[in-house]
């Protein structure tokens, strides 16, 4: 068995997780730029982060063979202020060379403030003009469905083919709108918020398996490094089929991923 994980801050894991993940069949994760449980105090704090996932983290991830690829900005959550987040975004471009780094994310809105949302246009610019793929949060709002709408407009009015955008955190009232306006959609697997293994696949079953992943997130709160390998095994407990599960937790992300040139795997994991 073997899977990728393309959305989990492994920067909030032990060691222990990469070793776990390995063994459960992980060739590979994607690690966006998130909030770091507190508020940075100045730009500098973020370029010290942008270094940790550049230049660290793949070496931490390649002592269990698996591959550690990122994506820059800065997050939601810290982007109400927007002198502030300037001084962050300026410091992205010098980091875009990068050989691991696959794109700009996780941007999008939190609280859907007006200075979120310029912030967001601010960032989709940048991955404009740099030609960069775009992974995208979603608010965990009662809201969700208004700020994943104002993000895809946001999205749309920029010259980005949708299909080099993922939408991430949709659920069950958002997926469909994600999925019909074109763009890629991604579900975060949680114990207890956001989707269940057993929702995931309620929704795989519900609308397809194109252009839709599954990924663990991982992060500071309550999460499961292993549940993209659950979710598998909850695919294949209601009978379907290897090369479905396979294409919605390998295939699919290796598709999205490798519209970067910089997302090589090995042989063993081509």
């Amino acid at each position: 068995m073997k899977y990728i994980d393309p959305h989990i801050h492994m920067v909030s894991r032990t060691t222990d997780d990469y070793q776990r993940m390995a063994q459960s069949g992980c060739i590979a994760v994607t690690e966006p730029a998130f909030w770091a449980g507190f508020d940075r105090s100045s730009a500098q704090g973020f370029h010290d982060y942008f270094r940790q996932l550049t230049e660290y983290e793949p070496r931490r991830a390649a002592l269990f063979g698996i591959r550690h690829f990122t994506w820059l900005c800065i997050n939601p959550k810290e982007a109400d202020d927007p002198a502030f987040a300037r001084d962050v975004v300026a410091l992205i471009p010098q980091f875009l060379k990068c050989d691991t780094v696959l794109g700009i994310g996780e941007i999008g809105l939190n609280k859907n403030t007006k200075n979120e949302l310029i912030i967001l246009e601010e960032q989709i610019r940048l991955a404009e003009e740099h030609n960069q793929l775009i992974l995208v949060h979603t608010p965990h709002l009662e809201d969700k469905r208004k700020g994943t709408r104002l993000i895809m407009d946001a999205l749309s009015a920029s010259s980005i083919d949708p299909g080099r955008i993922l939408i991430d955190h949709v659920e069950e009232h958002t997926v469909a709108d994600v999925l019909d306006r074109g763009f890629w959609a991604g579900m975060t697997l949680y114990p207890d918020t956001k989707m269940t293994p057993q929702r995931a696949a309620d929704v795989i079953e519900m609308y397809g398996s194109e252009r839709i992943w599954m990924n663990s997130a991982g992060d500071w709160g309550c999460s499961d490094p292993l549940a993209v390998p659950k979710a598998r095994l909850e695919m294949k407990r209601r009978g379907h089929s290897l090369s479905l599960i396979d294409r919605v937790t390998l295939d699919n992300p290796r598709t999205f991923l490798s519209q970067s040139p910089k997302f090589r795997l090995d042989a063993e994991g081509a």
